[in-house]
C-alpha cells in the first residue's frame, strides 16, 4: 500500500509521466508491485484466502498480455530508404493475426500497464481492513490538494511553464504539473469523487466530534480548491462532469439528512441551508479565481460551434473519430497493436490537411474506446475491460456494504464515459490513479463486508 501510495506522487509530480524521460523510472517504481506480488504469493495465509480471486482476475490480464506480446513478434510496418530519406511502409501481414506496428514502443506501453495492475492488484489480494485504505486516499486526496493549489497559483501568476516557469511546456493550456489541462481535468473528477467519499465518511462523525478536530474541515476545504481548478484550468468536459457528480452527491446527501431530520422530527432548514451555503462558496471561489479563463472557455465555443454553422459541418473531431472507425474496422479482430495509432493513423487513415496543405499529426483519437479498438482489436479491448469487470463481478455482493466504494466507481465511472470524447487514458498518472481507486474500492467493500458487526447483519438478512 506504501508502495501503491508512493507511485501515484511520483507520477503525477513527474509531469503525470508524461515526458519521454520519466517513463522507465516510473516503469521500474510500478514493477516493484510485481515483486510485491510474487512475495505475497510465497505466503500460506494468502493461499487460503485469496487464491480464487488471483486467479479469476488474472484469466484476462494474462491472456491480454499475452496478444500484445504475440502481436510483437508479427510486425506491420517496415521501414524504407530512398534518395529523399526513409519512410514506413505496410508490411505482408495477415489481418486477422496480431501484429504490432512498433514492437518497442507496444513492450514499452505494456510493461507500465502490467506492472501498475499487478501492484494495485496487491490492495484487493493483501489489504483486510478499512482503517489504512482510507489512510490511503486521504494521502492521495492531501496531494492532490497541494498540486491543485500550487496550479492555482501558477495560473494566477501566469506561469509560462510548470513548477512557476522552470519547465517549458508544448502548448499554453497546461494546469498544475500536468501538460494538458483535459488530463488534468479527469484527474480533478476521479479526486472528487474520492474526496466526496472520505466526506461522507466523515460527516457520520461529527455528533462525536467537534468537525474543527476531525478530518472533516480539511476535506471540505479540499472539495472546494479542487472544484475551483476545473474550470480555472480551462477544461470544459470535466467541469460540466465535475458539476454533475458534485449535484448528484449533493442530491444524495440531502435526501438522505431529510429522511434522518423526519425520522427525529426536527427541521431539515439547517443542514438543507449550509447545503446551498456550500455551494454559493464553489461557485463564488471558482468565479472569483477563474473569471477570465472560464469567458474565454466560452467564448471559444461560441466561436466554434458559429465555424461549424458556418460551414455546415460537425467539426475536426468527427473527421478524427470516422477516420480512426476505418483503422479499427480493417484490422477488427486483434487491432493494429498497442502504441501503434500514431503511425499506423498519420500514414495510412488520416485525411485531414493542415492549411499547407500537409496531414495533420495525431498522437491520440481523442477517443479512448475507439482507440482501444484500433489498437487492441475486439479481442484485445474485450480482454481489457474484463480486466476490471472480473474483480468488479467477484466483488459485487460487497459494493453496497461502502458509500466510499460507491462513490469512487461512480467518479471512476464518469471517467469511463468521457474517454468517449477524450483521450484521459492518454496519460499514465491517470491510468495509475484509475487502477488504484478501483482496486482500493473493491477491497474497502470487502473490509466493510468482513466486519464483524456486518457480518450479524448479513446473517440477519440471509
Amino acid at each position: 500500500m506504501i508502495h501503491v501510495g508512493l507511485s501515484v506522487i511520483a507520477t503525477t509530480w513527474a509531469f503525470g509521466g508524461q515526458a519521454s524521460w520519466v517513463r522507465v523510472p516510473l516503469s521500474v517504481l510500478a514493477s516493484i508491485g510485481g515483486m510485491i506480488t510474487l512475495i505475497g504469493l510465497t505466503r500460506e495465509a494468502f493461499w487460503q484466502t485469496a487464491n480464487a480471486v488471483l486467479w479469476r482476475c488474472a484469466v484476462p490480464f494474462i491472456g491480454f498480455c499475452a496478444l500484445i506480446l504475440l502481436g510483437s513478434c508479427n510486425p506491420s510496418l517496415r521501414e524504407v530508404s530512398g534518395a529523399g530519406g526513409s519512410a514506413l511502409a505496410l508490411t505482408e501481414v495477415s489481418r486477422w493475426l496480431p501484429s504490432s506496428a512498433r514492437a518497442s514502443l507496444g513492450k514499452e506501453a505494456l510493461w507500465y500497464f502490467a506492472a501498475v495492475w499487478l501492484s494495485t492488484l496487491n490492495l484487493l489480494l493483501f489489504v483486510r481492513r478499512g482503517r489504512p485504505l482510507r489512510g490511503l486516499l486521504l494521502v492521495l486526496a492531501m496531494n492532490a490538494l497541494v498540486l491543485a493549489v500550487m496550479g492555482t497559483l501558477q495560473k494566477l501568476s501566469a506561469s509560462a511553464g510548470i513548477y512557476f516557469g522552470a519547465i517549458e511546456v508544448p502548448q499554453p493550456r497546461f494546469f498544475s504539473t500536468f501538460v494538458y489541462h483535459n488530463h488534468w481535468g479527469a484527474f480533478m473528477v476521479m479526486m472528487l469523487a474520492l474526496i466526496l467519499g472520505l466526506g461522507w465518511h466523515y460527516v457520520r462523525t461529527i455528533a462525536s466530534r467537534d468537525i474543527y478536530q476531525g478530518p472533516l474541515a480539511l476535506v471540505v476545504f479540499a472539495l472546494i480548491t479542487l472544484t475551483i481548478t476545473l474550470p480555472l484550468s480551462g477544461s470544459r468536459s470535466c467541469t460540466l462532469l465535475g458539476v454533475a457528480l458534485l449535484a448528484g452527491a449533493s442530491i444524495h446527501v440531502a435526501l438522505h439528512v431529510a429522511r434522518l431530520r423526519r425520522k427525529r422530527h426536527l427541521s431539515t432548514f439547517p443542514p438543507l441551508f449550509v447545503l446551498g451555503l456550500l455551494w454559493l462558496g464553489i461557485i463564488g471561489a471558482a468565479w472569483f479565481t477563474g473569471r477570465a479563463t472560464i469567458l474565454d472557455r466560452l467564448e471559444t465555443s461560441r466561436s466554434q460551434i458559429a465555424a461549424m454553422q458556418e460551414t455546415g459541418g460537425i467539426g475536426d473531431r468527427a473527421l478524427l473519430y470516422h477516420n480512426t472507425w476505418r483503422m479499427a474496422q480493417d484490422k477488427p479482430v486483434f487491432g493494429w497493436g498497442m502504441s501503434s495509432y500514431p503511425h499506423i493513423f498519420y500514414g495510412f487513415y488520416n485525411t485531414r490537411k493542415s492549411p499547407d496543405r500537409l496531414p495533420v499529426f495525431y498522437n491520440d483519437a481523442h477517443n479512448d474506446w475507439l482507440q482501444a479498438l484500433a489498437e487492441h482489436g475486439i479481442v484485445g479491448t474485450g480482454l481489457l475491460v474484463a480486466c476490471a469487470a472480473v474483480p468488479l463481478w467477484l466483488c459485487r455482493r460487497s459494493i453496497r456494504h461502502s458509500l466510499i466504494t460507491v462513490y469512487l466507481l461512480a467518479g471512476l465511472g464518469v471517467v469511463l464515459a468521457y474517454a468517449l470524447i477524450e483521450f484521459p487514458f492518454g496519460n499514465r498518472a491517470n491510468v495509475l490513479i484509475w487502477w488504484t481507486l478501483f482496486f482500493t474500492a473493491l477491497a474497502y467493500a470487502r473490509s466493510r463486508e468482513s466486519t464483524p458487526s456486518q457480518r450479524i447483519e448479513n446473517k440477519a438478512r440471509a
